[in-house]
């Protein structure tokens, strides 16, 4: 089975961050969120994936080249922004005639693919969500998914799409949207990938859901830092000694150096970050960022940024320096 993954968001609710690298490659945990979705994909048994990349590709390609080795990976390019369903056909010269497994790259997950594979047909991942306004949302009748609806203005249902989709008939989505957009079939300006797969309902195919309890999104700032403080809440790590005090549970670099200063809960240093004279809770330090009497929490703080003085919450972006002196 292939993975398709498409990674070409600019992901403009990440901003600044996402203006010097891809949504996909920033950090959560302890490693980038596409590192998460990997790791669990290569777990599962699935050792092949085509990326549909765009926005800062290259760096894509070098992540998992450089960090994966392993994934025999497939890169290919969005030209032109032009929604999910377009992004993935980008992929469908990779689908060959098998089973795949489309994955949101903005999504972290904690599904069992073996439950799933084995319900014997395409299957949908679902989640109860209050408001499912922004997403696809399907109705389901007699155990079976009878109808998809994107975005809509008043949803049929509470059961919204949640970025995880396997399918059997892997030709057949490939033909429903490939006759989307030889017919500019779009909804909102954009060809969906729900409407191609409403048209595979439509000509016969069996569709089911599963359901999707463990979903993290990382789509904005405070999505990034709750999916963040979920990760590490499956680890207690809890060194310090001296003048530094570790609040579990946390995640931090063995090159990070932490001098007379409190950090966490909930926080993740990465690599060669340097913090003195400081208190840091639930936040994310990006790689080689040096912070210094400072006192914040609820905050990003970008690669090669530089931090000294003292406030309350920020969100920088790569190579930032703040002096508040």
């Amino acid at each position: 089975m292939r993975a398709i993954i498409p990674v070409a968001g600019i992901g403009s609710r990440l901003k600044p961050h996402t203006n010097t690298i891809p949504k996909v490659l920033l950090t959560v945990g302890d490693k980038p969120i596409l590192g998460h979705i990997l790791q669990k994909l290569l777990d599962s048994g699935i050792k092949e994936a085509t990326f549909v990349t765009g926005h800062l590709g290259g760096m894509i390609k070098q992540y998992v080249e450089k960090n994966f080795p392993e994934m025999d990976s497939i890169f290919v390019e969005q030209k032109k922004q032009e929604g999910l369903g377009h992004a993935i056909y980008q992929a469908a010269h990779t689908f060959g005639n098998d089973e795949i497994f489309i994955i949101l790259g903005d999504t972290i997950f904690d599904v069992d693919l073996d439950a799933v594979i084995a319900l014997g047909a395409n299957a949908l991942g679902l989640k109860y969500v209050d408001d499912p306004k922004r997403f696809g949302v399907a109705i389901i009748e007699n155990g079976k998914i009878k109808q998809l609806v994107e975005k809509p203005e008043v949803p049929p249902s509470n059961m919204a799409i949640v970025g995880l989709y396997y399918i059997k008939n892997s030709q057949k989505l490939a033909e429903c949207l490939r006759s989307n957009i030889e017919n500019n079939r779009r909804t909102r300006g954009e060809f969906q990938l729900t409407d191609a797969l409403q048209m595979m309902l439509d000509q016969g195919e069996e569709m089911v859901p599963f359901t999707v309890d463990g979903w993290y999104d990382c789509g904005k700032p405070e999505t990034l830092l709750e999916t963040n403080r979920f990760l590490l809440s499956k680890h207690h790590d809890s060194n310090g000694s001296g003048k530094v005090v570790i609040n579990p549970p946390c995640y931090i670099h063995s090159s990070a150096l932490i001098e007379n200063s409190v950090v966490g809960p909930f926080v993740t240093v990465s690599e060669g970050v340097k913090i003195t004279d400081s208190v840091v809770k639930n936040s994310i330090i990006g790689p080689h960022a040096e912070v210094v009497r400072c006192i914040f929490e609820d905050s990003l703080i970008g690669a090669n940024s530089f931090l000294r003085g003292k406030f309350t919450r920020v969100n920088t972006g790569d190579s930032s320096e703040i002096d508040f002196n």
